[in-house]
């Protein structure tokens, strides 16, 4: 296990996110969601690939029939590589002019779990939604400025949200049928170690969350307790993925936004890709099901 992070790759993200590892073609993806773009990024030959998105690109996920589903903005999109086009599924929230997406995961049965936030990070107008078969509905999570994760356990029975600004985390319970049930207190934090952004689960059920101002990322085993602290040379630490041949390579996207200059200059390497190895593996991500 690596207790600091190195540099994979130079990018210079202004908020970089939302990073997924893809099996089917062994790269990395991810966003950035002020640029705003889709990355992709071959961790071998080096190449990264850039594609331009019309608005705010909060995450990626693929999906089974090889293309991919994108949160934007206002809408679920699907997200084709091969031209660069994106095409509207459903909007989202097209009464709250300034809130936008920001971070999902997918769980074992293929259903989208994704959040929203208030863009200016003032009101508590950030919802948590199910995207499955076609169709979005809203959870009965109460609402928050800033929604992150959610994290969603290896048997995906517990999705662990993300109240960034709140500093915490609640564990809900995932039916069988797909409802979430109330949450109950996970984890809190202190300001001074930074604010929890992205979270994951990994294959023993630990979760990893990127810390915002925190220099690092942080894995906490089920029962809340801190295992693993890797540091980093950057402060805005946003999300990481586990991937690579064996699952143990951790991704780690991070960001410039609210960096002023001074810092900056200290923090060269800020909104660049970041790697280290892992103790234990990651959950491949399960392609979103487009059965309907």
């Amino acid at each position: 296990m690596d207790s600091e992070a190195r540099l994979l790759a130079s990018v210079g993200a202004e908020l970089g996110e939302g990073p997924v590892w893809s099996a089917r073609d062994k790269a990395l993806w991810f966003v950035d969601i002020k640029a705003p773009c889709v990355y992709r990024y071959d961790p071998v030959s080096h190449a990264l690939d850039r594609f331009d998105a019309p608005s705010h690109v909060g995450w990626i996920l693929p999906a089974q029939d090889g293309l991919w589903v994108a949160g934007l903005a206002k809408g679920l999109h699907r997200f084709d590589p091969r031209d660069g086009s994106f095409t509207l599924m459903n909007g989202i929230e097209a009464d709250l002019p300034d809130n936008r997406l920001n971070d999902a995961a997918v769980d074992p049965a293929g259903r989208i779990w994704f959040g929203s936030m208030d863009n200016k990070e003032v009101h508590p107008t950030g919802h948590i939604y199910q995207w499955h078969r076609g169709a979005v509905s809203m959870t009965a999570v109460p609402a928050v400025v800033i929604t992150n994760g959610p994290a969603i356990s290896p048997d995906g029975r517990t999705a662990y949200l993300v109240d960034t600004l709140g500093l915490s985390i609640a564990a809900h319970p995932i039916g069988l049928d797909g409802t979430i049930g109330a949450g109950r207190p996970f984890l809190k934090f202190d300001a001074s170690k930074g604010y929890p952004d992205g979270a994951i689960c990994d294959a023993g059920g630990g979760v990893w969350v990127g810390f915002y101002g925190g220099w690092a990322a942080r894995r906490f085993s089920p029962d809340g307790t801190m295992t693993d602290e890797v540091r980093f040379p950057v402060s805005n630490v946003t999300k990481i993925a586990l991937g690579g041949d064996d699952g143990r390579t951790a991704f780690a996207t991070t960001a410039r936004q609210g960096l002023s200059a001074e810092r900056l200059a200290s923090q060269p390497l800020a909104g660049d890709i970041f790697t280290f190895r892992t103790d234990i593996g990651g959950i491949p991500v399960m392609p979103v099901s487009l059965d309907l």
